[in-house]
């Protein structure tokens, strides 16, 4: 059905997500502001979104034929991962079962939703994998959404997840397009080879590529959570590639009673932190944190995401520490002075937007991609490490606090950021995906 700007009522959209929360919480706020504005929206992903999607009154298709894989069960299903110490064959592994091995599989339940529900375009997470499944053989546009820094190949950069600066000259270059060749031949052979051969299978032709690469390729359209100020600039970016601004999470209009607690007027200074809601060693960066600011003049704020939550109440039972499950970041970094992550897309931003300098320390799940990009633009230090001690944190901390020029960097990236109207923007490319003038998407 042909749609002229302006007409989002009635349009029938699927969303779908892998299941993980990185992935899912980014693509709330747009889903429930397409609705609202008109179109029918429904969602399709794992049963543990079951909730939060109920709580939206958004319907929801839970997985029949794929693997309902969650970070709650990796282990169970991929045992030999926790013995994976090497950043490159952590990165094969999750590709293979995470990704290549559910894209036919999500095909397959999309396929059944679509004979009640026939929707007109599918929205996705940016590394949903049956994304060139459902635009080759479905025909139907597929908009999918960069809840990771853009993992678009190029000639300007080395392969993502080595977390290495641009190229600088023509040297860089070379050096870049062998470890490409490496990456595709040797490091991610298996998981690239198995993506590729399942997508020959249902007649799809792709370049042999590294799995997000040839997703991002394959999308209609391919939007980009943030600006081009936190993204590395290369000569050949891709035509189907759109920057909107920050897109958060869907937020109640009906708010519960705001987090508090009176020690935030008794501290000068303030730290967060958090390993968002995978991680479950909390010896990688809060314990290390609390470690470097045990009894002292700084208020650390810490969420485990509920992991040791108790036995770190404990064991650091200091005054100056607020250690708790989750709590609300919105209601957190208003009030901090320097936010300490594992590098998670969503919580980077969301510092930013708050204007926090940022101490990062993350290398699994693509998050060096996230921590380079922050020691790069100067928006924080990278730590260049998940395990890093406690004197580090502690100097980094004072480093990005007492240093303008983090705070300054931040600054003029959230006035890029704030020109851009994410939802508005999202908007207009899906109309543009179901008029004829935008057939050269797909």
């Amino acid at each position: 059905m042909e749609k002229k700007a302006g007409e989002l009522q009635g349009i029938k959209v699927l969303f779908a997500t892998v299941p993980a929360d990185g992935h899912f919480n980014p693509l709330t706020g747009l889903a429930k502001h397409l609705q609202q504005a008109g179109c029918d929206v429904r969602w399709y992903t794992s049963d543990i979104f079951e909730q939060k999607l109920k709580n939206m009154g958004i319907p929801h298709y839970t997985f029949e034929k794929a693997l309902n894989l969650t970070a709650l069960n990796l282990d169970e299903h991929i045992p030999e991962r926790k013995y994976i110490t090497d950043p490159l064959k952590n990165a094969n592994s999750l590709s293979i079962h995470i990704f290549a091995k559910r894209s036919s599989e999500y095909y397959e339940d999309i396929l059944t939703i679509q004979q009640s529900f026939p929707f007109e375009i599918m929205i996705s997470d940016a590394m949903f994998p049956a994304i060139p499944l459902v635009k080759q053989k479905m025909n139907i546009p597929v908009m999918a959404i960069g809840v990771i820094p853009l993992a678009e190949r190029s000639a300007d950069l080395a392969p993502y997840a080595m977390g290495l600066p641009p190229a600088q000259n023509d040297k860089d270059r070379i050096r870049y397009a062998a470890l490409h060749d490496q990456f595709i031949n040797i490091y991610l052979k298996e998981s690239i080879d198995y993506f590729y051969e399942t997508l020959k299978q249902h007649g799809i032709d792709v370049q042999k590529s590294s799995v997000p690469d040839m997703l991002i390729k394959q999308s209609s359209l391919y939007l980009q959570i943030g600006t081009p100020g936190f993204e590395y600039r290369r000569r050949d970016l891709g035509s189907n590639i759109r920057f909107i601004g920050e897109l958060l999470p869907y937020s109640s209009a009906k708010q519960e009673k705001q987090w508090s607690d009176p020690r935030l007027k008794a501290y000068q200074k303030i730290v967060f932190v958090t390993q968002g809601t995978v991680e479950r060693d909390t010896k990688k960066i809060i314990e290390p944190t609390l470690q470097a600011f045990q009894d002292t003049d700084v208020l650390v704020i810490a969420t485990t995401g509920g992991f040791g939550t108790a036995e770190l109440k404990k064991k650091y039972a200091s005054e100056n520490f607020i250690i708790s499950d989750y709590i609300p970041y919105t209601d957190v970094m208003p009030h901090a002075h320097a936010f300490i992550t594992n590098g998670g897309y969503g919580g980077t931003l969301l510092g930013l937007h708050h204007k926090l300098p940022i101490v990062a320390g993350g290398i699994h799940e693509g998050k060096s991609e996230i921590c380079a990009r922050i020691g790069y633009f100067k928006l924080g230090i990278n730590l260049k490490t998940e395990t890093p001690a406690a004197e580090d944190i502690k100097q980094a901390v004072e480093e990005v606090i007492s240093n303008p020029v983090y705070r300054a960097n931040i600054s003029s990236l959230r006035e890029e950021m704030s020109n851009y109207d994410p939802l508005a923007l999202c908007s207009r490319y899906l109309l543009e995906l179901l008029t004829p003038r935008s057939s050269c998407f797909f």
